[in-house]
């Protein structure tokens, strides 16, 4: 590792070894490139400062003193708002509910035999459900081996990430009604009857817009300060780190 000179300023390999150990990675090179991004940065930054004759207690102080003063941070207006709220309705959308009612046959993972007598007595209860549905909760209250019996098997309204996923894979994708194969889980097989599905509703724009624009602030913030610093590095002399080949902010 070589020195590294900004405007005739060294950045010696000590001091980027011990930059190193605020940018835990998975590689040493990656810690590497992180910590000389950082260390070009901040004596650009802090190069800049004294340029201007601004003066503070400590460096961090000093540099956001410097980047309020020369960083002009653009404020979304409401027209943005509107349009970044119509283009994401996903994003702002209450989550999906589905309304089931299952039987559970415990199953461990690892018990294929279990398993396999599990998958036969769903389908058997599957079997009389078409015939009998009315049976459900009485089913459910003998067979099932989740607290849900006690109230007919009904597991009420279910968002995403209130159950497992392999089972909630399932069960959002799942059409009204009986389901004609038992649904395996890490618990064991299930017959599920799915009584509603409600989809996501997007949200009030009103209930959103505070959301919106702090988002909208932070990443203009981020564009600012980026295009400030490209502006520093491409004015400056830098030897021995290529701007070119490494961002200089992240």
């Amino acid at each position: 590792m070589n020195s590294i000179l900004v405007n005739g300023t060294e950045i010696t390999p000590d001091q980027i070894y011990s930059e190193m150990q605020f940018f835990p990675s998975t590689t040493v090179d990656d810690a590497q490139q992180a910590a000389t991004r950082s260390l070009v940065i901040k004596e650009l930054l802090c190069q800049r400062a004294d340029s201007l004759g601004l003066k503070a207690d400590n460096t961090d102080d000093l540099l956001e003193m410097l980047i309020e003063k020369e960083v002009e941070i653009p404020h979304p207006t409401e027209e943005e708002c509107v349009r970044f709220y119509d283009s994401h309705p996903v994003e702002f959308s209450s989550s999906p509910l589905v309304e089931a009612r299952h039987i559970l046959l415990g199953a461990a993972p690892d018990d294929a035999k279990k398993r396999s007598d599990s998958v036969a007595q769903a389908e058997a209860l599957i079997k009389r459900l078409e015939e009998s549905p009315d049976e459900f909760a009485k089913l459910a209250e003998k067979f099932s081996e989740c607290p849900s019996k006690a109230t007919g098997g009904s597991l009420g309204q279910v968002s995403q990430g209130q159950t497992v996923a392999e089972f909630e894979k399932v069960l959002f994708r799942a059409e009204t009604g009986l389901m004609r194969h038992p649904v395996e889980s890490r618990y064991g097989v299930h017959v599920v009857y799915i009584d509603r599905s409600i989809p996501g509703q997007q949200l009030p724009y009103e209930m959103v817009v505070e959301t919106i624009r702090h988002y909208l602030e932070e990443r203009a913030e981020r564009q600012a300060v980026a295009d400030y610093l490209r502006r520093l590095a491409d004015s400056a002399e830098i030897e021995g780190y290529e701007i070119a080949e490494s961002p200089l902010i992240q």
